[in-house]
């Protein structure tokens, strides 16, 4: 038969599982588990500035594979104006240049 002590024991793990799901799980503003990305804005990407407006992803995809041969990291992201090449700020008039030609 089980003593006090067992039952305290359990009640005590419980209650720390609680705790650690609360923290874990608890509400939209604090909650610790990942959501569904939405798509922002252009000017919502932090350092990253729109170099293209691509009309398609596979045309994107061309433009951003373009940088990446000139050894310039850019992104393909889709925002709320449709898809933009994204690359960081101080590589913006090299990319441009790359993708002019």
């Amino acid at each position: 038969m089980a003593d006090w002590r067992s039952y305290a024991i359990a009640v005590l793990v419980v209650g720390v599982l609680a705790l650690l799901l609360r923290w874990a799980f608890g509400g939209r503003a604090r909650s610790l588990v990942e959501r569904r990305a939405r798509p922002g804005h252009e000017d919502e990407y932090g350092l990253m500035v729109s170099v293209a407006s691509p009309g398609t992803f596979i045309e994107g995809e061309v433009a951003r594979q373009r940088l990446h041969d000139a050894g310039i990291r850019a992104s393909l992201v889709t925002t709320s104006d449709g898809p933009r090449l994204m690359v960081l700020e101080p590589d913006e008039t090299k990319a441009r240049n790359v993708l002019a030609r």
